[in-house]
């Protein structure tokens, strides 16, 4: 008697490999569209851990100062209450057109400063 063995047919491979594409395709996809949502609304920190921003005196720029250091020469403890934590929040907008003078005063800076 003559043995029948039913492999599939060369269609149906086909139709089950583009089906597993398809599957893949959604997956990395998805992947895609979760690091991107979640990219948008994590920012970066001004500083890093044991340490906080300090500003220019009469300019624009600023750096970051160990935790239980001193400020260095020509900078300034931002005010309370209006220290940037992460970049691009309010004060760090604001902070983009004001400075203090050597006097402690907020002012708002020319442009180019």
């Amino acid at each position: 008697m003559k043995r029948i063995t039913f492999l599939p047919r060369p269609a149906a491979r086909v139709r089950r490999a583009r089906g597993l594409g398809a599957v893949a395709v959604a997956l990395l996809a998805g992947s895609f569209a979760a690091v991107a949502l979640t990219g948008c609304s994590i920012r970066d920190s001004i500083c890093g851990n044991g340490e906080y921003p300090a500003m220019t005196i009469g300019g624009t720029g600023s750096q970051c100062v160990k935790n239980g250091e001193e400020v260095p020469e020509g900078y300034a403890r931002y005010p309370e209450g209006k220290v940037p934590q992460k970049v691009d929040d309010k004060w760090d907008v604001y902070w983009r057109t004001h400075t203090v003078d050597k006097d402690g005063a907020i002012v708002e800076v020319a442009d180019g400063e």
